[in-house]
């Protein structure tokens, strides 16, 4: 925090006039080497004085003399103008235009219909060589993968569905919830299903990763319930093909339904409002954490989802 409150209105130009006049020791040279004019130049000496409680330059015949405070401001301020010019230039050392990258990514079909595409068109857009590897996540988090760079990121779902490693970093990308799709002529009619009708019909179950167990039968063994699962699909869309024409219920990610989910023979119901949402996770390691173009490509999948209003 700043001792004095006359601090905050010090700018940047400010501390650059400060620099150019113990540097050059004439006004009108400070104000032709910065490119402003004289009364502005004085107009932040004016500043300075005030914020600092010092006169730090005095006016003399052969030229600004700085005071005592000035002399031991000087080495200050030339370290936070350096900080503020590496903030600019630092964080920018990562070029994805300069040649080909490729990234490995772990990461549900949820991420690739959801962000990928809108992804890749933001680096075709912008002339990005840069490759997006995915591999389909398995039954536990890639840790060691993650750890010696095989994977460049992971992406989960969440919360808790998978337990966070020492040495990895997370980062929620956005929440989801769960609908039940069916085929119009077996769609129940009333707009919720229960459980007693959700437990009763068949049910189609995409596999968007390897595991044993999911949230959705998770939840229905906290009621002592279980369902049947007829058939099970690779991919969501594969499994909306087998919903039509049969009584069978499907369970989609509300956003997965309303980018897939729109052929004239599908209906959509609500699910009971105690089975949980979701969240999808964007996980790294710690070294990865240093790592200019690791950091270069969470961003982006960041900036994808605050484009696409999914954050």
């Amino acid at each position: 925090m700043l001792s004095n409150n006359s601090l905050r209105k010090i700018d940047v130009q400010d501390l650059m006039v400060f620099v150019a006049v113990y540097e050059r020791n004439n006004l009108t040279q400070v104000s032709d080497a910065l490119h402003v004019s004289p009364s502005t130049v004085s107009y932040c000496l004016k500043k300075l004085r005030i914020g600092f409680e010092d006169e730090l330059f005095i006016s003399t015949r052969s030229g600004m003399r700085p005071t005592r405070k000035a002399t031991a401001m000087l080495q200050h301020v030339q370290q936070i103008l350096q900080a503020l010019d590496l903030c600019h230039s630092g964080l920018r050392t990562f070029d994805p235009g300069s040649q080909p990258w490729t990234f490995t990514v772990c990461a549900p079909e949820y991420f690739e219909l959801l962000i990928l595409p809108h992804l890749l068109r933001r680096f075709i857009a912008s002339d990005y060589r840069v490759v997006i590897n995915v591999c389909k996540p398995q039954k536990d988090l890639p840790v060691e993968a993650l750890n010696d760079g095989h994977f460049d990121l992971a992406l989960c779902f969440g919360p808790d569905f998978h337990r966070l490693a020492r040495g990895l970093n997370a980062q929620t990308l956005l929440e989801d919830d769960l609908v039940c799709v069916a085929d119009q002529q077996y769609a129940p009619d009333t707009p919720m299903i229960n459980v007693d009708l959700f437990t009763a019909r068949n049910h189609v179950y995409p596999t968007p990763w390897v595991c044993d167990v999911n949230m959705v039968d998770a939840w229905l063994s906290g009621h002592g319930r279980q369902r049947h699962i007829a058939a099970r699909a690779n991919t969501y869309g594969s499994a909306l093909q087998l919903v039509h024409g049969t009584d069978c219920f499907l369970t989609l990610p509300r956003r997965v339904q309303a980018l897939l989910g729109n052929e004239p023979w599908l209906a959509v119901r609500e699910l009971p409002v105690d089975l949980p949402g979701f969240s999808l996770d964007m996980v790294w390691s710690e070294r990865a954490d240093q790592d200019e173009a690791n950091g270069w490509l969470r961003e982006q999948i960041v900036r994808v989802c605050a484009d696409q209003g999914l954050l």
